[in-house]
């Protein structure tokens, strides 16, 4: 289990690593080896996280339901949480990816006509609302829990 947490966790920072290098890089064009790279060490993640969802699952389902008990710390335990964090991180992933265009265009129309500064308000509470809804959605999965 472990083993596959590290792979997770050195896959992530091998594509943070490779981002850094497309941002920072004189070129625009990537080169042709990045692509081969990011697809494996994608591969790589997903396959650690299919691997550590089908032994976390065996665990769980090889425990006995007691509802006297207190509640323990397993692996079940632990997906549980982060599959109730997930919408909100995701959401508010897509409303950063949203906000930068938006903002930077309301910005533009601001400069050339201040009036329509109300109306590019709602234009980025449109998008933030995004990560709200995300928001809402692990509330109401942390209240079956």
């Amino acid at each position: 289990m472990v083993i596959l947490a590290a792979s997770m966790v050195l896959s992530v920072v091998a594509l943070i690593a490779a981002g850094i290098y497309l941002e920072t890089s004189p070129r625009r064009v990537a080169p042709a080896w990045i692509k081969g790279g990011l697809m494996l060490n994608l591969g790589i993640w997903a396959m650690a996280l299919l691997g550590i969802l089908w032994l976390g699952s065996a665990e769980v389902l090889a425990q006995a339901p007691d509802a006297e008990a207190g509640r323990e710390y397993s692996v079940g335990l632990g997906l549980m949480f982060i599959g109730i964090g997930l919408p909100t991180g995701l959401a508010a992933i897509a409303a950063a990816i949203a906000l930068g265009p938006i903002g930077s265009a309301a910005l533009a129309v601001i400069a050339e006509k201040p009036e329509l500064f109300g109306r590019t308000l709602i234009y980025l509470g449109l998008a933030e609302g995004i990560a709200i809804y995300g928001l809402v959605m692990s509330i109401l999965l942390l209240d079956r829990l």
